[in-house]
């Protein structure tokens, strides 16, 4: 046998690890409306930029019909490829071998190449689509799962994690997308759950369908556990594409920065954007669209606490990232979703060199015995803590209330904000001037002869007194009240100034966030 047979039979094997399970498994993925491994690939990477790494890697389990059964690649594919022209690593779990199961050497693989992608500082992105742990392997398949889940966790922070899942993510499978940056998912087709509806029909008889326990819908709007989702597998893909264009590459990088347009940054609209009355509500997306880039602004969580918006976006090109009460749902009070939701993009940020903005209209945490007993107290110190150990550039914009421990908590000069702007017509306060000036002024109210009138008179008083922008601006915890159609420029200038902040903190091995 000469070397032109020995390359023959390398592109063989190659056509038969790149066929995975074979076209009959192949066309029951396709049936299933779903992507095999590859064409996920080649989906998500620059064409021609995909180098797969360990190919001829299969299983060595000799127990229950394992033995001589092949697996190509043990069910998943591995390597590193180029998106946006920026290099990224990637592991996509291929559902015609062994159902995408987990066993020892597909863990291997998938640790292999996170630990390339940490080695090498770059963005880690799996593409999930199996059936769990691979039984027939035992305890071998969950030590596996523990080897990837240690990664997850010591390289967040340092490298961008994303997953996507597409297709089952069952059991412990499901722990480390939890850890991960952001979580996508494919409407219809993709789940993630620790028990399937099977499992809990037998153990509490509730009846329930695989996707309304754990499908796209739910995990985006009412769990949290997703970020975005898409209603197919090329939309979705397309979506990562388009995060990962405002990440760095890791925590030693700042995002990349693209040249500002030419755009007026003057915006005389944001005058009449927000109400003037503080109890009527508005959508905080329209200011954000004021004030960032023309169609820059990616909201993250978007049906999932509805009460904050929070999202990337660039001015004049610089990528910020952006903490808004939002007016029109729960009148933006904070709970306890909402406290988790900030909390946790605000680290995100901080851990990769983001400035973050935030946009004030708050008008406290939001009260209810619900909320007292589900640990309010404990979440929303969360968004204190985070704000308070951020050290990437912080900034504020009272737009409208600032009222009580939301007011301080949603990144005040005392906890740590670099700049803070106000609006002429914003109302900070310890509390609101219709119940300050009803406990203030009870008697006085009471034992009026109208009540209504002297209510309404000590209202007015209360907020001249109180409730304005220039009592804080005198005391400096606000650094200037700004007209609402500079805030563009304002932001620009601030973000400028900040764009080599640098500040200590006491050394530890790290804090203990209220969790």
């Amino acid at each position: 046998m000469d070397i032109y047979q020995k390359i023959d039979e390398l592109y063989d094997k190659r056509r038969e690890v790149e066929l995975g399970g074979g076209d009959e498994r192949i066309d029951k993925q396709h049936e299933k409306g779903k992507l095999t491994a590859r064409e996920r690939i080649d989906l998500l990477v620059d064409p021609g930029s995909f180098v797969e790494l360990n190919p001829f890697i299969e299983h060595r389990s000799q127990d229950f019909g394992l033995a001589g059964k092949e697996g190509p690649g043990d069910g998943v594919v591995t390597g590193y490829g180029k998106v946006n022209g920026r290099p990224i690593y990637l592991f996509s779990q291929d559902f015609t071998v062994f159902g995408g199961a987990l066993g020892e050497m597909h863990a291997k693989k998938i640790s292999s190449i996170m630990d390339l992608a940490a080695k090498n500082g770059a963005p880690i992105v799996g593409l999930n689509d199996s059936g769990g742990a691979r039984i027939q392997e035992g305890v071998v398949s969950l030590d596996g799962y523990g080897h990837i889940f240690y990664r997850n966790s010591i390289y967040s922070g340092v490298i961008p994690q994303i997953s996507v899942i597409m297709g089952p993510c069952a059991g412990g499978a499901v722990y480390s997308p939890a850890i991960t940056d952001f979580v996508f998912m494919v409407e219809k087709t993709s789940q993630m759950f620790i028990t399937g509806p099977k499992v809990i029909e037998t153990v509490t008889g509730e009846k329930i369908s695989s996707e309304d326990l754990g499908g796209a819908d739910v995990h985006n709007s009412i769990s949290g556990n997703a970020h975005f989702s898409g209603s197919t597998e090329q939309e979705v893909l397309e979506q990562v594409r388009h995060l990962l264009s405002y990440l760095p590459q890791n925590n030693e990088e700042k995002p990349p920065l693209l040249a500002g347009d030419d755009e007026d940054d003057y915006r005389s609209e944001l005058t009449e954007t927000i109400p003037f009355d503080a109890v009527r509500p508005y959508d905080v997306r329209k200011v954000i669209e004021e004030v960032v880039d023309t169609n820059s602004f990616l909201e993250i969580h978007k049906d999932f606490a509805r009460n904050i918006v929070v999202g990337l976006a660039r001015i004049k090109g610089e990528v910020v990232g952006l903490v808004c009460n939002q007016p029109k749902v729960m009148a933006g009070g904070l709970d306890i979703d909402s406290s988790d939701k900030a909390a946790r993009f605000i680290r995100f940020c901080d851990s990769f060199n983001i400035p973050i903005i935030t946009f004030e209209d708050v008008t406290g945490f939001f009260p209810g015995v619900k909320q007292e007993h589900g640990g309010i107290i404990r979440h929303g110190a969360k968004i204190l803590y985070a704000y308070s150990e951020a050290t990437v550039p912080k900034l504020t914009v009272i737009l409208r209330k600032a009222y009580g421990g939301a007011y301080v908590a949603l990144n005040s000069k005392a906890i740590g904000a670099d700049i803070v702007y106000a609006w002429p017509n914003a109302e900070i306060a310890v509390m609101g001037p219709q119940g300050a000036a009803n406990i203030i002024f009870a008697r006085e109210i009471a034992e009026s002869e109208d009540p209504e009138k002297t209510r309404a008179a000590k209202i007015e008083e209360y907020r001249e007194k109180f409730a304005n922008p220039y009592v804080a601006a005198k005391m400096g915890m606000v650094d200037d009240v700004i007209d609402p159609r500079e805030t563009r420029i304002k932001l620009i200038q601030a973000l400028e100034m900040l764009r080599n902040k640098r500040e200590e903190r006491p050394r530890k091995k790290h804090g203990n966030i209220p969790l």
